[in-house]
């Protein structure tokens, strides 16, 4: 028997790579004979890197990079085993948790780490370069991290915009110089791995959705949402993007659309990025049992996040698929036909402190079970 072992990062229990490792030793344990292939995922967000270099083979390096605020902070990016593809998280260096509460800001939050992570990835020979932009503390467009390129941020008066650019500097924004911006930008892919559908501007845009969450009071959004409009009509008058409409452009505070102005990008869904880096499919060929998992099932579950999406994967190879997760909220019915099984790795009632620390055993117990009511039934 094959399974296929490939969960979402628990976030705030454990990264997708010990999940695997945890629910094959519960696996193992019950059914020595079994071949077990562990693939970890991730869908742009937290954990993408950590997943992509376990599933490839890769390595990650360590970069000391602006934080969101200015403070030095230090960054990831990885380099994907034998594919001349590097991935980066721009939360590594720009993102929320960054940030100490009560100091979230996004009209001084900024971008340019995200910007410093690139120019030392392009410092290296790769021809691919896949960015994820979830949790992000920034408002700014992708400003910052234009700045951080080479390109030159200018008000009327022909002043430079400040190095750190943030959202609230963009109401003086009047034009952009790319005389100065590293020619190697130019040479490689980049791909935006992103599962929001946002645009840039307005009710569901980047600041009136997202910047609430990143400490903007009413006030805040409607300077923000004003400032993007002006960054917005100087990137269309310049020649850099033709629309900020794009599904996508609003995500991590409008870096969507800066990646597509500054990079070129193109933006892809995060979740099936994922599917090609790890070969998942090559794996589900000749599987019998997917086994995934996530932090918490809801009711957004089946509307496509990862777990669904590996769900529809697996279902196209006709391989059965069992979801375990950290707890089961909602109507249940909601998942028929998208799983073959669900299970909360929870023993009992407990606060959600003592799930983490028992997250790991739990996951093993889980294994443990599912595999030995497999090898019952052969």
């Amino acid at each position: 028997m094959k399974i296929v072992i490939a969960p979402d990062s628990f976030k705030g229990c454990l990264r997708s790579p010990k999940v695997c490792e945890a629910l094959k030793s519960g696996i193992i344990k019950s059914n020595p004979f079994a071949e077990i292939v562990s693939i970890p995922m991730a869908d742009g967000g937290e954990g993408t890197v950590e997943a992509a270099v376990a599933a490839t083979g890769g390595s990650i390096r360590k970069v000391e990079v602006c934080g969101p605020l200015g403070k030095s902070v230090t960054a990831e990016f990885g380099l994907l085993g034998g594919q001349s593809t590097a991935i980066m998280e721009m939360a590594s260096a720009s993102g929320i948790e960054l940030v100490p509460k009560g100091k979230l800001n996004p009209l001084k939050a900024t971008t340019y780490g995200t910007g410093e992570i690139l120019r030392e990835i392009l410092a290296t020979d790769v021809k691919k370069i896949v960015i994820g932009i979830g949790g992000s503390a920034t408002v700014d467009g992708g400003s910052g991290m234009a700045s951080a390129l080479g390109y030159g941020l200018f008000a009327k008066d022909g002043r430079a915009l400040p190095k750190y650019c943030a959202g609230g500097d963009l109401d003086k924004l009047f034009s952009i110089d790319d005389s100065a911006v590293l020619s190697r930008l130019r040479e490689v892919e980049i791909i935006c791995a992103c599962d929001v559908t946002n645009p840039l501007l307005g009710k569901n845009g980047a600041a009136r959705i997202f910047g609430p969450q990143k400490g903007a009071t009413p006030e805040m959004v409607e300077a923000l949402e004003s400032n993007l409009a002006n960054y917005a009509s100087v990137l269309i008058r310049e020649g850099f993007i033709d629309t900020v409409e794009n599904p996508g452009d609003g995500a991590a505070g409008g870096l969507g659309a800066g990646l597509r102005a500054f990079c070129n990008a193109k933006i892809e869904s995060g979740a099936k990025l994922m599917i090609e880096i790890s070969g998942l499919e090559r794996h589900l060929l000749d599987a019998d049992l997917l086994i995934t998992g996530e932090g918490c099932t809801d009711a957004q579950t089946g509307g496509g996040k990862l777990c669904s999406v590996l769900a529809h994967a697996a279902r196209e190879k006709n391989v059965p698929v069992v979801l375990v997760s950290g707890a089961l909220k909602g109507n249940p019915e909601e998942l028929d036909g998208l799983f073959a099984a669900t299970y909360s790795i929870a023993r009992g009632p407990c606060s959600l402190e003592e799930a983490i620390a028992s997250a790991e055993e739990n996951l093993y117990l889980a294994g443990k079970n599912i595999a030995g009511l497999l090898k019952s039934f052969r």
